[in-house]
């Protein structure tokens, strides 16, 4: 892992990188609270930095052995270099830390950006295997909460909470994201994070949840109709649907993002829905909830195995309503698994 970072960094025409972007000290170092370090890459070694309060935790988790306790991450960063040329993360570092640490280098730095995205994008086997539990985690709190508390009356936040809730008591380390009810017309908001609105009889209600579990996320959406859901919310949910199942069957390695993008939404523009489908397909999901590859009309990205990546085509129209079906698909050697278990057919409760 650090050679391939390395190789990266050669190719920048730098010799040495300060991570500081808490996603990707956690990825190379398995420290788990990367808001508070910093790792230190240099050709020949590598070194996990943090502060006094993890000395401890530090010791425990990283699998970096050379690990600096301080206070002054850039002052000690500066002293471990013997005059190699530091390029640090520009979407991660500001203009204030740029200038502080060029202070202490008595240098300027270069500027990399994504530099460890092609890297994150490829999962190792354990992750794979944390994404796997977080995605029967939040299989299981789906199950058990749903049917015993989706009906009218319960508000959209309580049906949060206790996603929540179940999802902790069967082991997720928290949620991947704040999550999303959305029911009647506020269904029309891709992000209609959980409200006090209560839900109605006749209400789809979009439900985008997931748990997060070894400091990988997962991504999981379903609408279900509380009672019978009307037109034309009705039709929507199967071309949705319809056009959900396309996307995850055309998952493959080699397949480029834009065509897997295409494949779901020229089904929904074939039925007059495209322009009410305005976000990308999906994207990829680990350390971050949001991370590369996308798949999108703009995409750049061939998928490979041991990518994994949302698949989440929705329809959303302003006073009437919207839905999405998302599940969490692992790209094969020979296609795309899904991780996702949850039924996404058309169903009803309360």
């Amino acid at each position: 892992m650090l050679d391939a970072v390395r190789a990266r960094l050669t190719d920048s025409g730098a010799e040495a990188l300060l991570v500081t972007a808490p996603a990707n000290v956690r990825y190379l170092s398995g420290f788990s609270s990367p808001e508070d370090g910093a790792v230190l890459v240099t050709l020949d070694d590598a070194w996990l930095i943090t502060d006094d309060r993890y000395t401890v935790q530090a010791g425990e988790e990283s699998w970096l052995s050379n690990q600096v306790i301080t206070r002054e991450i850039f002052e000690r960063a500066a002293g471990l270099l013997e005059g190699q040329t530091l390029a640090v993360e520009a979407d991660h570092m500001t203009i204030a830390w740029r200038a502080d640490l060029e202070r202490h280098l008595n240098r300027p730095v270069v500027t990399t950006q994504d530099l460890l995205r092609p890297l994150r994008m490829v999962k190792r086997p354990f992750e794979v295997a944390w994404l796997r539990e977080a995605a029967r985690i939040t299989d299981v709190a789906f199950g058990q909460v749903v049917d015993a508390t989706l009906r009218p009356g319960v508000r959209e936040l309580d049906v949060a909470l206790e996603l929540e809730r179940a999802m902790r008591a069967e082991g997720a380390d928290g949620v991947s994201f704040e999550i999303i009810v959305a029911s009647g017309p506020r269904s029309a908001m891709p992000h209609g994070v959980a409200s006090h609105r209560p839900i109605e009889a006749g209400d789809l209600v979009t439900i985008d949840c997931g748990a997060r579990v070894g400091g990988y996320h997962a991504d999981m959406t379903r609408a279900i109709g509380v009672g019978a859901v009307q037109e034309p919310l009705r039709s929507w949910f199967d071309a949705v649907l319809a056009a959900q199942r396309a996307g995850v069957a055309a998952i493959a390695p080699g397949a480029d993002g834009t065509v897997v993008d295409a494949a779901a939404r020229d089904l929904l523009t074939a039925v007059g829905l495209g322009d009410a489908f305005g976000h990308s397909l999906g994207h990829g999901t680990g350390l971050d909830i949001h991370e590369g590859p996308r798949l999108s009309p703009r995409s750049k990205d061939t998928l490979a195995p041991g990518m994994v990546v949302t698949v989440e085509p929705g329809v959303y129209v302003a006073g009437t309503g919207g839905l999405r079906i998302e599940d969490l698909v692992l790209v094969t050697d020979t296609g795309g698994e899904v991780l996702s278990h949850t039924p996404k057919d058309y169903r009803e409760v309360g």
